[in-house]
């Protein structure tokens, strides 16, 4: 039995967690700032770090104090190094060395993006553990800051097959989001608005790139920004910051639930067909979802009719940016005896580490 606490700060949500064995969740704690990021329509970096600073011991002391355990009950520490915000990071990172120069505990050093994939192998409390994903899978790692296709062979073992050349999906959920008049964050936003919203009304381009599984939503949303401009929505909204609602006269005219579904149509059918031709070209025996973008009901549904092999999605809860995702991976990390040293640093640009251990 291995239990390992997790520490998660790379963006604006301070997270705290211990998992045992890769996969239990007995303790889970996230402190949200999207509250005090909403008035800018988007993360402020130095009020996320400050906010990080204030929240993170309480953070620790509730996670330990959720389950009943303490320092003994613990074999390593885990935090994240990157990619993310480089105040951010710092703080947790810092934080973790601390805790586990004093504890006298082993560290572990988690990719993001590898925390993100590992939401597979977890349930949440109360709810029965799935059965492990088997290999190879093709994952498809979709946020507000990466948007990218992956084979993953073995635990830690990965081989990027595509990837964004500009805008993250979840980006440009966000940036749609604010030229409607939308709240922040703008993925549930959107995704609420598109309910009452047709699908086909607005013809929006999906930038397919030939045979590549990169993937390309900076046209997207210049085309959907040409349309807010041609609806004349910048005259009705002059003086009125970009997050706050349009005057109802003006969502008419522009017909934001149509406009809302018309995009995030368009997103969804990329994400799905690249992962679709992923799964067949590398024989995936499963797709597993990964990310706050992997949320959205609608990707989840098309995933699911779609794909001609089984798709695991973690739950919402796990998909957005939380601590026992950072624990799970390192569980593995652990495992292989993987630690970092007191030399670590944060790395904002960290990619997803590729390493072909297994065939």
């Amino acid at each position: 039995m291995t239990r390992i606490l997790g520490i998660e700060t790379s963006c604006d949500e301070t997270a705290v967690a211990v998992v045992q064995d890769g996969r239990l969740i007995l303790s889970d704690v996230v402190a949200s700032q999207i509250d005090l990021h909403r008035q800018y329509g988007g993360v402020f970096p130095e009020m996320a770090s400050r906010q990080h600073i204030v929240t993170i011991v309480p953070a620790i002391r509730q996670a330990m104090e959720q389950f009943g355990l303490t320092w003994p009950d613990i074999d390593a520490v885990a935090t994240t190094y990157g990619p993310g915000l480089p105040g951010s990071l710092l703080v947790g990172l810092n934080v973790a060395k601390g805790l586990a120069w004093s504890q006298e505990l082993p560290l572990v050093a988690v990719n993001h993006l590898e925390a993100h994939i590992h939401a597979n192998w977890l349930a949440l409390p109360g709810q029965p553990l799935p059965q492990a994903p088997g290999f190879p899978v093709v994952c498809l790692v979709v946020s507000g800051g990466h948007t990218l296709l992956a084979l993953m062979s073995d635990h830690g073992a990965y081989r990027v097959l595509g990837q964004t050349l500009d805008d993250a999906a979840g980006e440009a959920f966000d940036k749609v989001a604010r030229l409607l008049g939308l709240s922040y964050p703008g993925g549930p936003a959107i995704q609420e608005a598109a309910k009452n919203g047709d699908p086909t009304a607005f013809q929006l381009p999906r930038a397919w790139l030939g045979d590549s599984l990169d993937f390309s939503f900076s046209g997207l949303k210049t085309a959907v920004l040409h349309l807010v401009e041609d609806s004349d929505v910048q005259a009705a909204r002059r003086g009125r910051k970009l997050a706050t609602p349009l005057p109802p006269a003006v969502m008419r005219r522009l017909a934001v639930p149509d406009l809302a579904a018309s995009f995030q149509e368009a997103v969804v059918d990329v994400l799905v067909e690249k992962t679709r031709r992923a799964a067949e070209q590398c024989r995936a025996v499963e797709v597993l979802l990964a990310g706050g973008v992997a949320a959205n009901e609608r990707l989840r549904t098309r995933m699911r009719q779609v794909l001609p092999v089984p798709v695991r999605i973690p739950a919402p809860a796990l998909c957005t940016d939380n601590a026992a995702i950072v624990a799970s991976a390192a569980y593995w990390r652990f495992q292989r005896g993987d630690l970092a040293g007191w030399g670590l640093d944060i790395e904002p640009n960290a990619r997803l580490p590729e390493v072909a251990r297994a065939a």
